[in-house]
């Protein structure tokens, strides 16, 4: 990206009239990308938005930088609020159990009931091979962004005594592979899992990694 283009991104326009554009720009990014793959040229896109192509660069400065902003955007709705707000409850109920389920429901339902999430995942996963820097473009809008959320819950939980975790990163990443990844490997497949599947992987993945990381003293 050049210097112009990222000192552009950095004071995208502002107002109603900008905020239209730009919301115009990632719905046309976002079904371009999702057809074609990250490939298509952003000539396309600002066609396809109704805008010109200077309009595509004084909003996100680069192509990548727009698929950030499709990937965050794709991401809000069904990652943002409830599931934030689930961990957030976590250190601060009465049955941790019964709270993380809730979380895990939020997340997985998050997932599944938007395409755009899992879509364009797939597009990453399928265009990485030439394009790398998507990988970090993904890792940027997604797990780093929900990351810290239920890092800073685990620790709460931990300070509390009720878990007895020495790792915080290893148990995200357990607790990611048992309640949201199985549905990431299965969309890459163009299949899906089943609701009542889901149910029996959200119960068992949340006694699983409760049963490993309840202190002895206080396991039921």
């Amino acid at each position: 990206m050049s210097s112009t283009n990222a000192a552009v991104a950095k004071q995208p326009p502002a107002g109603p009239r900008a905020e239209a554009k730009r919301r115009a720009i990632v719905t046309a990014a976002r079904e371009l990308f999702l057809r074609e793959g990250f490939e298509v040229s952003v000539d396309a896109i600002a066609s396809a938005a109704g805008v010109s192509k200077v309009t595509v660069y004084n909003h996100f400065g680069s192509k990548e930088a727009l698929f950030i902003g499709v990937i965050k955007d794709s991401l809000d709705a069904p990652l943002g609020g409830a599931l934030v707000t689930a961990i957030d409850g976590l250190a601060d109920a009465d049955d941790l159990r019964e709270a993380l389920a809730a979380a895990a429901h939020a997340w997985v339902r998050g997932t599944r009931t938007n395409p755009d999430v899992l879509a364009l995942r797939n597009v990453v996963s399928r265009e990485l091979h030439r394009f790398p820097e998507l990988g970090a473009a993904w890792q940027q809008a997604g797990p780093e962004r929900h990351h810290p959320a239920v890092a800073d819950a685990l620790r709460r939980l931990v300070d509390q005594g009720r878990l007895d975790i020495p790792d915080i990163e290893v148990a995200i990443l357990q607790l990611y592979s048992l309640l949201l990844y199985p549905h990431l490997v299965f969309s890459a497949y163009g299949t899906t899992i089943d609701d009542d599947l889901t149910e029996r992987l959200i119960a068992g993945g949340v006694d699983m990694f409760l049963g490993h990381y309840t202190p002895r003293l206080t396991k039921p």
